[in-house]
């Protein structure tokens, strides 16, 4: 599903080296943890896998291809949860789920579906939004939900695209410890009920632990698997 070969990367364009001759390999269904501090390159390598950014060396292959020569589609099975959720806080909980479903929707039923939605949209949101534990919440407004409730409608909003590989970025940053437990363990139950490929970033060094088979640490520029 993933292999890294000797990567390099830079956060932007002229930057300084982040990580240095990074590799790794990552199969169907697999779950990782990406443990390290603040700076210490996590997002870079998730948004280059998820090719938003170009390695300086090296190479990235998402289900044997490059990331960046992936088609609308393919790139549309790359899920992606930021810390920051990414949500509209003015639109439904449910509008903002169905949001993942653009990448696999043509222009002109992403526009008919912000005018008129069809009961079965309506259902794969509920269906979305009960994985996570708010299908009660479907018509509320995101901006009114909690940070955990946000967390959940993003990581559900991720479902609808049907990924086969899922990157988590620090999605309990900004979470306490009580609901930081909630929000990893629900991406882990999650990952391994659809068999989806799962790469977390984490601070914390013990919920990696708690919850995943395979653990890599960024220290000082060097990718570092666990035992």
């Amino acid at each position: 599903m993933l292999r890294l070969q000797n990567v390099t990367l830079a956060p932007a364009q002229g930057a300084p080296a982040l990580l240095s001759g990074a590799s790794l390999e990552l199969g169907q269904g697999e779950m990782l943890a990406l443990v390290g501090p603040s700076g210490a390159g996590k997002t870079s390598l998730l948004r280059a896998i998820a090719g938003e950014i170009a390695p300086l060396e090296g190479r990235i292959e998402v289900g044997g291809r490059a990331p960046d020569a992936l088609g609308r589609h393919e790139r549309a099975k790359i899920g992606y949860v930021s810390q920051h959720h990414d949500l509209v806080d003015m639109l439904r909980v449910d509008r903002n789920v169905m949001a993942g479903a653009l990448g696999r929707w043509s222009a002109p039923r992403a526009l008919r579906y912000l005018l008129w939605s069809t009961a079965a949209e309506r259902e794969e949101a509920l269906d979305a939004l009960a994985a996570v534990g708010l299908s009660t919440l479907a018509s509320r407004r995101t901006g009114t939900l909690s940070g955990g409730e946000r967390q959940r409608v993003a990581i559900a909003r991720a479902l609808v695209q049907a990924p086969a590989l899922l990157l988590a970025d620090e999605p309990v940053a900004s979470l306490d410890p009580a609901n930081a437990e909630r929000i990893v363990e629900l991406l882990v139950s999650l990952a391994r009920l659809r068999g989806v490929t799962l790469i977390c970033s984490l601070h914390q060094t013990e919920l990696a632990e708690r919850y995943f088979p395979r653990i890599a640490y960024l220290k000082q520029g060097k990718l570092v698997l666990g035992d």
